[in-house]
């Protein structure tokens, strides 16, 4: 290794070389683009699988999607799409921006500054893609 790459670099390197071998259109892919062929989930639809549709007397389906989103930031907010696509049905559930950051900066206390900051990154590309989909 004189070259001073990881070996996860390496395996990387090698992966992308492999890929591009495969099919030469995979190297400028993008996996986000599959998050936008999930469509996002009416309210209605989250309220019946996720919220009071499950329990009348427990959480509806935004407290549940912040939950889930604090969960995602406690993880290290390593699961990309995941984290991008609780904050796209969380925006559809009712919740605010100010929510969203809340929750996440929360997290600040227990996942650290890293989690948090990586996080609100992906929470704000979500939102700034919404706003751009309302204009």
């Amino acid at each position: 290794m004189s070259d001073g790459k990881t070996p996860f670099e390496l395996m990387m390197a090698q992966a992308q070389e492999m890929a591009k071998a495969f099919n030469p259109a995979l190297e400028s892919f993008n996996p986000k683009g599959f998050e936008k062929l999930w469509p996002t989930m009416p309210k209605d639809a989250m309220e019946m699988w996720f919220g009071k549709g499950v329990s009348k007397e427990g959480l509806d389906a935004k407290t549940r999607l912040l939950l889930t989103l604090a969960g995602l930031t406690m993880q290290g907010a390593q699961a990309d799409t995941a984290l991008r696509m609780t904050v796209r049905h969380l925006l559809e559930a009712g919740a605010t921006k100010d929510e969203i950051a809340e929750t996440i900066a929360q997290m600040s206390m227990f996942a650290g500054i890293p989690a948090m900051t990586r996080a609100m990154e992906l929470a704000r590309e979500v939102m700034e893609d919404s706003e751009d989909d309302a204009k």
